[in-house]
């Protein structure tokens, strides 16, 4: 019996986009995020003792900005050789981009398999056959199953290939190919990279996308890490995820139905917060806070959303660890406009905006940008400020229909 580890997309010295505009940013876990989590990939390899590493694509993120990175990994790999680790890697688009790196000299217990057709290294003390394929240019536009071996049946065979497969949400059709087309080839284990959602894709074969190891933005939420991959007798027994992320990214939403106000706001909110910190386990958080539910506090908060902005970000520091990329506020009013009558301000109101056109907002206001760059981060995030696509535009209108009529119906200060 033997383990050997599945990771991907390590992004090495990667940004993480979203918290540096905060004064009270986790810096240090910002620069570092990336390497700590590879250095966790390393540990995890040299306690399970296992046979060999490997690694599906995108171990860097382009060219460099200085050696520092490349040296960063020999060192690293270096640890992996003094274990008797072998490490068996294929170029990402990512890697592809680079220039610098492709001058970097791999120990000896590292393997680099060809760009030009995929190439069969062999583990003959344990019977593996890895078979894989890297990336030449930055687009894989080709399928490339075509260029991979049949299996050999005197092996256990493993795929290792960067892929989108015939397409995932957010990600390049790159080295488009089928699960069919992976099945037909008979193989084992395909150990994939490119997308950095984990998904088991297949049990038979197994087909995995690890995820990447280390979430860089509010896109990558949940725990991140590698497959740990039990064989016995020649066949995969057990695939088992482990965590290797040392910064977390959650979208923590709220449901404020039934609050009355906005201390009882306030105290859903420290709770939400106190789940998402058990979850993590003792990892640092960059959250998302989404307010949904149709409330009673839904004026408050509108009126004094500011004010409820910095109160919420108290809180995050007061539970120490936990760092607001945005808030976003999804609450509605538990008004029936069946009370109000036909020729009511209020109606009036509703008919007006359902008539405005805000998918021509953009040729309204063509300085949004610059408009977008003087807004706090919390209020401007890395989304777009206008909406874009129809459901976007929906959910906008229904946000300002939601606005204006709680600044007409709740007009004076009142909490």
């Amino acid at each position: 019996m033997f383990q050997f580890l599945h990771a991907a997309d390590i992004h090495l010295d990667s940004a993480l986009r979203g918290l540096e505009s905060y004064e009270d940013a986790p810096v240090e876990e910002i620069r570092g995020a990336c390497r700590r989590a590879f250095d966790n990939l390393i540990e995890l390899a040299i306690e399970t003792e296992v046979a060999f590493v490997l690694l599906a694509g995108d171990l860097y993120d382009g060219d460099w900005k200085d050696y520092n990175t490349g040296l960063f990994f020999l060192d690293r790999m270096a640890r992996l050789r003094r274990h008797d680790i072998k490490v068996i890697m294929v170029s990402g688009n990512h890697d592809a981009a680079g220039q610098i790196s492709r001058n970097l000299r791999l120990p000896d217990n590292v393997k680099l398999l060809s760009s030009r057709q995929a190439e069969t290294y062999f583990l003959e003390e344990i019977g593996v056959k890895i078979h894989g394929l890297s990336y030449q240019r930055r687009a894989m536009t080709d399928n490339p199953i075509t260029k991979y071996p049949a299996a050999d049946p005197d092996y256990l065979n493993i795929g290792l290939l960067h892929t989108a497969l015939s397409g995932r949400t957010g990600h390049e059709p790159y080295a488009p190919c089928t699960v069919a087309d992976l099945r037909a080839l008979d193989y084992d284990y395909w150990a994939l990279g490119h997308v950095h959602q984990r998904e088991e894709v297949s049990r038979e074969p197994w087909i995995i996308f690890p995820g990447n190891i280390q979430g860089r933005h509010i896109r990558e939420t949940g725990a991140r890490g590698a497959m740990l991959v039990t064989v016995s007798h020649g066949r995969v027994k057990q695939v088992d995820f482990r965590e290797l992320d040392v910064l977390r990214w959650s979208r923590c939403r709220v449901d404020l139905k039934e609050c009355q106000n906005l201390e009882t706001v306030e105290d859903r909110v420290r709770q939400a917060f106190i789940r998402e910190q058990e979850q993590a386990v003792g990892r640092p958080l960059a959250l998302r806070l989404e307010l949904t539910g149709s409330c009673a506090a839904h004026a408050s908060l509108l009126r004094k959303a500011e004010e409820q902005i910095e109160i919420f970000r108290g809180i995050a520091i007061e539970l120490s660890e936990i760092w607001l990329e945005k808030i976003i506020f999804k609450t509605s009013s538990p008004l029936d406009l069946a009370d109000f009558s036909n020729d009511s301000p209020v109606i009036g109101l509703l008919q007006t905006i359902d008539e405005v056109d805000f998918s021509s907002l953009a040729n309204e206001l063509p300085d949004i940008a610059k408009l977008k760059n003087k807004l706090p981060p919390q209020a401007a995030g890395s989304d777009e400020l206008l909406p874009q696509s129809g459901e976007e535009i929906r959910a906008f209108r229904s946000q300002v229909r939601e606005l204006l009529t709680a600044r007409l119906i709740y007009h004076d200060d009142a909490p």
